[in-house]
Order: structure tokens, then sequence, then C-alpha cells
């Protein structure tokens, strides 16, 4: 009965979820909005009815022509010109219900995604985005309205209006135009690249249009703006990174290409397929640990039969990780020091000897799994390891070594001559291994190599004008994380990222209350998808396109606690949280526009959807992992940091979500940091080590499992990131200084020896210099007393 009751309460159903850029189209244009702004859409649709029959008489937009259309759009396109802020607001609204898709003369959903579609090029084409653009532009600069915000004690919706509305159809734009369809028409396909080469340039003070959002990003974290609607700013600054850098499988093909450039073998298989083609499973509990659990449930010893271990493969089938779970929660491996787990008292050993005849299998043999006959991954073996390995070898055989030499192979035994011509058999050379090489032979040889060709790609221009303030972004994206994490207290000094869904009168009733609950959590966790899903695309763009600019990322989050934040993250009941049901499925967009909204109940909230699980919390899961894992790899002082902050607790905790593409990563994270974890826990968590094997790629002569690598001295981590900071410096240096330098860098301008030469060169003062200039000469020059003679004598 304690078995069964244990089972149940831990049994957790496999997720059919599919990792991917995005969600749905209708999902992430409902997560646009939220459900307080709901009244707002009524207003929307009452702006354009009274400007639109004053024009057109008698007929609705979808009756028009497309010329008639045009010239209306051109009619709103002057009337944003006026000066009047009111009058300009109206318009504005009325420009994002065509975006929105006129939903008061369609019929169903399908409908109102039709014509947004549609009136969104129509916008695009007639020069709408340019036109918004400047408005936002000066929205951001009204500092009459961000002091009004400053001062105010609480901050709602009202403040926010205008920044709302023009973001609102910025978003709708952006996302209509970069998802592709089948029935695409060729214009539109052309409009499409035209308008990511737009967003990509520079275009708003000779800036990328993500920079502008990531200026607004940093105000807001300072306190300058407090009214900012962040989750507006943030959802459009994504979606504007994937559409102008590329998703990820846009990466991948991105990848290849540059493999085929670099002349490196391909990559030996498809790292999205393999993923996908995954199937969440674990391998089983053994009898001795299976007994320890019960024995630790009951408090005392007790005799009791083993059970075949074909029984209990069948039993552990349904709940992977199941009794190490329980582990984990009661006591911390590292400090029981108790010999062997789950070691069986003497006593009973002629139990064990004949057991009693096994139990009928929970399941049919048929429903029991498979396991694929082959490893996923192919291994890898980097050209560092044959070397690790051969300078082993010869210190061996020989008793010297050849330095980087892999070829030579004079005087080892044929074992060790099969070994190597397996591991050159998997040798990979990353992409980023030949850009370390080739940064170094430039940092050696400037003047002979000459100035670097570079690209100017997406990622490169972003990556330029990221660069002045790259920590300043990354904190501030941190300080948001942070603020909308499940697992974080409200503290006085936080910042406010609930501007832009508290309403201006607060609920009175309980029904209000709930759902403005509802609405809080939802916005908390599309700020945590939004931040989560940039942060990876921007690890991954940059590492791919150089693999300092993705170190040095890299290091900003390292050294703002980004590993302490994402440990802190999953430090909850993660089932919990991916199960959450934080919507109202009557009042997501379109639905709530085109059906009459049902009459709401406490009943009604509390139920919330029908789905398993919630697709924005375990997508955002998924990219915190793997932010974690790119922070982590082949990095020893920030595996370190894992081990300190004691992750492999929670971590296995992450486990329990039964899905294959999250315990990939989960298992990632397990296997850098268990040679530091210690024999007792490899030995009490040993189907967790199985998991790894059968999941996790090999790496050929990697010694995870136990803890003799070289690379594992404490004494190097200081010395690693201090190094990989000057490495980074000097690329910058080297290649983004030619302001301060000639073709080569700063390092290498000539001098200008000519006297006259110098003084005859324009210097531009500031103004207030120039009105001060005689209180200058007299302060620093007048009554200063200047030491002739100590010129004529010699150091």
């Amino acid at each position: 009965m304690q078995a069964d009751e244990m089972e149940s309460s831990m049994e957790s159903p496999n997720l059919e979820f599919e990792y991917g850029d995005m969600d749905t189209l209708p999902a992430e244009l409902s997560e646009l909005y939220s459900y307080t702004e709901e009244p707002e859409f009524v207003l929307n649709k009452d702006y354009f009815e009274e400007d639109f029959k004053s024009q057109v008489r008698g007929r609705s937009w979808v009756e028009l022509s497309v010329e008639e259309r045009r010239a209306y759009v051109m009619r709103l396109l002057d009337a944003l010109e006026v000066t009047d802020r009111d009058k300009r607001l109206k318009v504005a609204r009325a420009i994002l219900y065509l975006a929105q898709g006129v939903y008061d003369e369609c019929d169903s959903d399908v409908d109102v995604l039709y014509w947004a579609r549609h009136n969104v090029f129509l916008l695009y084409h007639m020069g709408v985005f340019t036109a918004l653009l400047e408005l936002l532009n000066m929205e951001i600069d009204n500092s009459q309205a961000c002091s009004s915000a400053v001062r105010k004690p609480a901050i709602s919706l009202a403040d926010s209006t205008e920044l709302r509305v023009l973001l609102s159809i910025m978003y709708l734009m952006v996302e209509n135009i970069r998802v592709q369809t089948e029935d695409d028409r060729p214009e539109w396909t052309a409009a499409r690249e035209t308008f990511r080469i737009e967003l990509a340039t520079p275009m708003c003070n000779g800036e990328p249009f993500a920079l502008l959002l990531f200026t607004m990003v940093t105000k807001f974290c300072s306190m300058n703006a407090p009214h900012f609607p962040m989750k507006k700013v943030l959802l459009l600054l994504w979606k504007t990174v994937l559409f102008t850098l590329g998703g990820f499988e846009e990466l991948q093909a991105m990848k290849v290409r540059g493999r085929e450039r670099l002349q490196l073998a391909p990559l030996p298989e498809d790292s999205i397929r393999v993923v996908r083609a995954m199937r969440a499973a674990s391998p089983p509990a053994s009898a001795m640990e299976l007994i320890e659990q019960q024995q630790q449930k009951r408090g005392r010893r007790s005799r009791r039969p083993l059970v075949k271990q074909d029984s209990l493969d069948t039993y552990n089938e349904r709940d992977p990780f199941k009794n190490e779970e329980a582990r984990d929660e009661d006591e911390d491996p590292e400090d029981s020091d108790s010999g062997i787990e789950g070691e069986v008292d003497p006593l009973d050993r002629d139990v064990i000897i004949q057991p009693p005849p096994p139990p009928p299998p929970l399941r049919p043999p048929t429903e029991r799994l498979n396991f694929p006959k082959g490893l996923p991954w192919a291994p890898k073996v980097r050209e560092k390891d044959i070397e690790h390995f051969l300078e082993t070898s010869r210190n061996k055989f020989i008793g010297f070594t050849l330095g980087n030499d892999i070829d030579t192979l004079v005087g080892l035994p044929r074992p060790i001559h099969e070994s190597v011509k397996t591991l050159k058999q998997h040798k990979y050379v990353s992409i980023a291994e030949v850009q370390i090489k080739r940064e170094q032979e430039l940092q050696k040889c400037p003047m002979t190599l000459g100035e670097e060709e570079v690209e100017e790609t997406p990622a490169e221009v972003l990556y330029l004008g990221m660069l002045p303030n790259l920590s300043q972004y990354v904190i501030a994206l941190l300080k948001l994380l942070l603020a909308a994490a499940p697992t974080s207290k409200a503290k006085t000094d936080s910042i406010n990222i609930l501007a832009d869904v508290l309403p201006e009168e607060m609920p009175i009733t309980v029904l209000q209350s709930m759902k403005l609950g509802i609405d809080v959590n939802r916005h908390k966790e599309i700020i945590v998808k939004a931040i989560s899903a940039l942060l990876i695309l921007l690890l991954k763009h940059f590492k791919l396109n150089h693999i300092y600019q993705f170190e040095i990322v890299s290091q900003h989050l390292v050294f703002a606690n980004c590993i302490p934040l994402i440990l802190k993250f999953f430090n909850q009941n993660i089932m919990s949280y991916i199960s959450a049901k934080n919507s109202i499925c009557v009042l997501d967009f379109p639905h709530c526009v085109v059906h009459e909204l049902p009459e709401l109940t406490a009943e009604s909230l509390e139920a919330g959807d029908n789905n398993q699980f919630c697709w924005r919390n375990l997508f955002s899961c998924i990219n915190l992992l793997r932010i974690l894992n790119k922070l982590t790899k082949w990095k020893h002082s920030r595996t370190m940091m894992l081990v300190v902050f004691k992750s492999a607790p929670i971590l296995k905790r992450a486990l329990k979500v039964k899905q294959a593409m999250m315990q990939l990563y989960v298992l990632k994270l397990l296997k850098i940091q268990t040679k530091y974890l210690g024999r007792q826990w490899r030995k009490s968590n040993m189907k967790t080590m199985s998991a790894i094997y059968q999941k996790v790629r090999h790496r050929l002569n990697d010694d995870w499992a136990y803890g003799n690598d070289i690379d594992a001295r404490p004494w190097y981590f200081q010395v690693e990131e201090c190094d990989m900071r000057e490495n980074i410096e000097k690329f910058n240096s080297r290649r983004y200084d030619h302001s301060r330098g000639g073709p080569a860098g700063g390092e290498f301008t000539p001098v200008d020896n000519c006297l006259q030469s110098v003084l005859g060169q324009r210097v531009e003062l500031p103004e207030d210099f120039q009105y001060s200039y005689e209180l200058w000469l007299e302060r620093e020059v007048f009554s200063q007393p200047i030491q002739w003679e100590g010129l004529l004598e010699r150091p």
C-alpha cells in the first residue's frame, strides 16, 4: 500500500513538447496583451470607426479595394504628423486596430489572423514603421513623462498608454512579417527580406533598432523611466533579434556553411534532429536503493526479502530518478560517510540467496521501454586530448615528450598506435578553435598579416553597437530576470516590472483580485520567456560570429551572478512551475475580440486551461539550462561555482520533468561537475550516471566519472578567467579601436614628430570651455609655478 501511494504521488507523464524558436503565432500574439488591457480593444475599434466612417461611407474595410486602402492609410500617416498629443494617440489606435486584424468585421480567429497579416504588409509598404520609429524616439526622450513617472508613488497602465500603443503596432508588424507561411505572395517574401535588412542595419541615430530597445531596458532599470512597458519592450527586442539574426534552424545552416568555408569536416549529425528524436527515459532503480528508501521511510531497519531486478526495472520505468529524489531531499550525500549505500544487514544474507518468486509485472511486457541500440551522439575528441594522451604515453614508455606533435609514434607499443588511430578518427575541430588560432596569429604578426577583413553580418553590427555599454545591457536583463523569477521575494529597492499590468483602480471583488493575480503571474512568466530566449540567441550567434564575442558576453553574465540566479530559479517545485495554469483562455487574443465573453467565475479561473503543461514555462526552463551549459562548458572555474552553490540536488529535481531535451541539458550540467562531487555522490547516484552515459555525448579520454583530470587543479581557476579577459581585451582592441589608431590598431599608429604639424592641428573644443577659457588660463597656467630649469636637468 505504501509502495502504491509513493508511485502515484511521484508519477509524472511524458510531455509532448517540441522545442522551437517560438510558440504558435496566436499564442505569441496573445502574450503581447495583458488581461488588464482588454477594455482598450473596444477603444481601438471606436477610434478607427469614427475616423473611417468620416472618410468612407457605407462600406467596411474588407470591402475596399487595395488602392482605397492605401489611400486611407496615407491619410492616417498624415494625421500622425499633428502636434496635438491626443489626436496623435487616436490615429495610432486606429492603426493598431488595422494591425490587429479589423476584428469587428471578422467571424472567427482565423479571419482575424488573415486580415492582420494582410494589413501589416500594407502598413509596411506605406512606410508606417518608419513613422512609428520617429514617434517612439519622441516618447523615449519625453523628459516630462519620465520625471512625472519618477515622482509618482504608484505607476499604472495609464502612464504608458502612448508607448504601449506604439510598441504593440511595431511588435505586430515584426511578428507577422517575420513568420513565413505557404501562401505568401512573392512581394511579401521580398518585403520580408527588405524589412529584415532594415532592422539589422543602423537606421535610428546610426544604430540598429535592437540597440534602441536595449537603451530602453537600461533606462528603465536605472529608474529613470519607470513607466516603460517592459514586457512589450522585451518581447519586441527578442523578436527583432530573432528576425534579424535568425532562429535555431538558420543557426544550424550558418554553422554548416561556416565549416565549409573554413574547410572543416562536416558535422557528425544534426543536433536539432537528434534532440527531437530523443525520448524521455531513465535507467532503472537498483534493489539496494529501493530497500534503503523504504527503510528510511519506516525509520528502522527491517528484514525484507529482495525481489528480482527484472520486476524492479518494470516498477521503476514509470518514474525516472524517483528514489534518488527522495534521498536528495532527506540528506546531502557529501555529508554522509556511512559506508556503502543500501548495505544490507548480514542477517539477511540467506534471504538474498534464496529470494521468493517475483511478483507479476506491473505492466504488460509489450509496454516496456525500448532503449536505442546505439548511442544518440557520435563521440568527439579535441586535438588537446590527443596531445595529452600522447604526452602521458611518451613519458611512460620513452621517458620524454615531443610537445604538440601528434603524428610521431616511434617507440610506442602497438596498442598505443591503435588508440591514436581511433582518437584521430573522432577528432573534431570546432569553428571556435580555428578563430582562436587565427586571432593568435594576428596578435603575433600584426604588420605582416595586415588588417583582418571583417564581414558585416547582422551579428557583427549588433555586437559593435552593444560593445560600449555591454555590461549595462547584461546587468539590466539579469535585474529583470531576477524581478520576474517566481522564487524572488519582493524588496523595496527592486525594480517594478508590473507598471504595464496594474490597472488605475485596484480590484475590489475577490473575482477581480483572482483575475489580476493570474495576470501578474502570466506577466512575469512572459518576461522570463523573452529574456531567456534573447540571451540564448545572443550567446549562440555571437559564438558563431566570433568566439571572443561570445566569451565577453559570457564573462559579463558570470560576473553579474547569472549562474546563482539561474540555480535560484530552479530551486523551486519545477513540476508546479511547468504545469502552472496562469492563463484565461477566453480572454486571450484573438478569441476575446471575436466571441462573446462568458461570465467569469472563481471556479472557471481556478480551472485554467486543459493543457498538460505550460509551453512558455517549459521553453524558459530549457533556455535557462542551455545558458547555464554555455557559460560552464570547458570552464572549470565556473563548473566549480556549480559545485559551491550545491547545484546537484537542484538539478536532479529538474530531472523529474519527463521531457527529453530538458533532461539532456540537466544531465550535461551534472556530467561536468561529477568529478568534483566525490566518490560517495557517484556511488549514491548510479542511475544518474547511467543516464549521462546514455544521453550525453561522449568525449573520448574525458575522465568525467572519476576526477583524475589534469585540468581539475583548483589553483588554475583564477588564472583561467584572467587569461580569458586579457585575450578578449586584446581582440577588441585590435579589431574595434580603429578610431584611436591606424589600420593595424592604435598601438601601431605612426607618431607625428613634426612640431609645426602637431601645433597646426585643429582641436575641437566644447562650447563651455570656450566661455571659461580665461578662467582656465588663470587657474591652470598663470597660477602654476613652472620650473624651467628642470627641463635642462638630466633625469
